[in-house]
């Protein structure tokens, strides 16, 4: 039986983290739930988990809950800090998006033997110190992402000496085959009709952009200790092939599945076993094609590149000016071009250069806010 604390239990990755654990409660136990504001949902998941502690952002509802179900409730800026060091845990799994789930990672490396780690920007905005910490308390972080988590199959058991290149593979969301001169005419309703997966908004522009993968680069360079040279992009539609890995005598290892985030959410809750789910891949429906992304239309993947080679802040200004952008594209600020020339302006900034605590990602995007403003 091993313990887990589930951080934004009641998103998309934080339901279908306790749908795995609803059907293996005999080999998790779910001690700490953590959600921003829906009371609503935590309330049912705390009726149906039992934990021992919560986290919601506002105090009165927090008072709510401690009075209502006697359990202990963090709540404000820096509840989540204190709940991460509230209890050692075995699996800490971070379902929390964007910039606000780095600081609980980073503290939850202390207290759990294992991160199941959905959260992009702790590794794209502060990579090195996150693997660092990691190995100072020799804790395990595998990857949720299903791009990463088929890399990490991918590579098991095989020499890393053999490692040739890593080949992420994207949808290519709704765009990749339109001409870029139509970039001008993409409205947000356009943006977000994804054709595979089914997710966020945020996450569905960035995968409109192709940023979802410039940001998983940067993630594979720290995950799996490679040069930015050793990781390659492909375009496959289909959504089957998860990712693969390249060795040095030719041969290319392809993790399969259909799309469903269970399939990697489980491998990190069970590794180094498997869970036995029900859902299955017909290999037979679907034919699998394969194409180079356009780098030119898609300038976020050479974005992050040129992030990775410049290091230090670069990677979070990156992150930082993204959100911002894909935000005002869907409050319908700016255009869908418009994003990629917002992104690119951190180039110019010099105050990236200073980067030397994880703190400094905080400032990094404050700065970035009063300079790009949308």
């Amino acid at each position: 039986m091993k313990t887990v604390n589930i951080y934004g239990s009641t998103g998309s990755i934080g339901t279908q983290s306790l749908n795995v654990i609803r059907k293996n409660r005999d080999k998790f136990k779910v001690i700490g739930l953590t959600a921003e504001k829906n009371l609503t949902l935590l309330e049912k998941q705390i009726t149906e988990f039992s934990p021992e502690f919560v986290f919601i952002k506002d105090k009165k509802k927090a008072e709510y809950l401690k009075n209502k179900y006697g359990i202990d409730v963090f709540y404000g800026e820096n509840g989540l800090i204190d709940f991460a060091s509230y209890k050692k845990v075995d699996i800490s799994l971070i379902g929390i998006s964007g910039i606000a789930g780095i600081l609980p990672t980073y503290t939850a490396i202390q207290y759990s033997k294992r991160i199941a780690l959905a959260n992009k920007e702790s590794l794209v905005s502060a990579g090195e110190f996150i693997i660092n910490k990691a190995k100072k308390n020799n804790t395990e972080i595998i990857p949720v992402d299903s791009e990463h988590s088929a890399i990490f199959q991918c590579l098991m058991k095989n020499q890393k000496k053999y490692l040739r290149k890593i080949i992420l593979t994207a949808s290519g969301g709704p765009f990749w085959s339109y001409p870029k001169e139509k970039f001008r005419e993409i409205n947000v309703e356009d943006a977000l009709k994804h054709p595979t997966w089914k997710m966020g908004k945020k996450i569905t522009i960035d995968s409109a952009t192709l940023m979802n993968k410039g940001l998983e680069i940067i993630e594979a360079k720290w995950l799996f200790n490679v040069t930015p040279d050793k990781i390659d992009v492909i375009i496959h539609p289909q959504s089957i092939i998860h990712s693969m890995v390249e060795y040095s005598d030719g041969s290319i290892i392809a993790q399969l599945g259909i799309p469903s985030m269970e399939i990697p959410i489980s491998y990190a809750l069970f590794y180094p076993e498997r869970a036995f789910l029900e859902k299955s891949l017909d290999i037979t429906s679907k034919s699998l094609t394969f194409f180079k992304p356009d780098f030119e239309k898609f300038p976020t993947l050479n974005f992050a590149y040129e992030a990775l080679k410049r290091g230090k802040g670069y990677p979070a200004g990156l992150n930082m000016a993204n959100e911002l952008a894909v935000n005002a594209f869907l409050k319908r600020k700016i255009k869908f071009y418009e994003i990629f020339e917002i992104i690119e302006k951190i180039f110019d900034f010099k105050f990236l250069e200073n980067f030397t605590k994880i703190n400094d990602v905080f400032r990094i995007n404050e700065e970035i806010k009063k300079r790009i403003k949308l």
